[in-house]
């Protein structure tokens, strides 16, 4: 039997180190907040603190399967309010918690499957806090690709509303219940 040379040998191990290592796509988002670390902590680990920035409405449970559940649209029924029956998957407190995701109710197909956001705090100095967000469990075409382009937009969002929380105060949600009742009582009318 002949021997692979040199070259061959290592052409079969560059392919298959390539194939085993596919890169996944991923969405990476980090922001600094003016914030203690304490502070931001509980902005994203109680219902107040992701009222004051997120969304109007939630229920969280800061716990390895305890509920993390963000209620874009408080008023749409059970299932389609945003992020419903979405889970803490794991909490280490005050440097990372991961969760699972999925995509907005305008995807259903993307929406039956969740994905993993992994949240990762680090403190600058005492008054300062940079939080990084790592998404992935993205799939491939169709409502995939929509729903990874509505979160490359949606966690700069996210972030940018976490800065303005400390920068300016609790983001107030009156604006947006009205237009969103408004919405409803459109769609209700026949």
């Amino acid at each position: 039997m002949k021997k692979p040379t040199a070259w061959k040998a290592t052409l079969v191990l560059l392919a298959a180190s390539l194939s085993a290592t596919a890169a996944e796509r991923t969405l990476d988002k980090e922001v600094v907040v003016n914030a203690t670390l304490d502070q931001v902590w509980s902005a994203w680990t109680t219902r107040d603190g992701i009222t004051s920035f997120f969304a109007p409405d939630a229920k969280v449970e800061a716990r390895p399967g305890g509920p993390f559940q963000i209620y874009m649209d408080p008023l749409a029924d059970p299932g389609m309010r945003g992020a419903d029956d979405m889970r803490f998957l794991a909490v280490q407190p005050k440097r990372m918690l991961s969760f699972d995701w999925n995509a907005p109710p305008s995807l259903p197909e993307a929406r039956l499957q969740h994905t993993v956001v992994i949240v990762r705090f680090n403190p600058v100095d005492e008054q300062h806090t940079q939080v990084s967000i790592h998404h992935v469990g993205w799939g491939d075409g169709g409502e995939w690709d929509k729903a990874y382009a509505y979160f490359d937009k949606a966690w700069p969002f996210v972030l940018g509303s976490l800065q303005k929380r400390f920068d300016q105060g609790p983001r107030d949600w009156t604006v947006w219940l009205k237009q969103l009742e408004a919405s409803h009582q459109m769609v209700g009318k026949p």
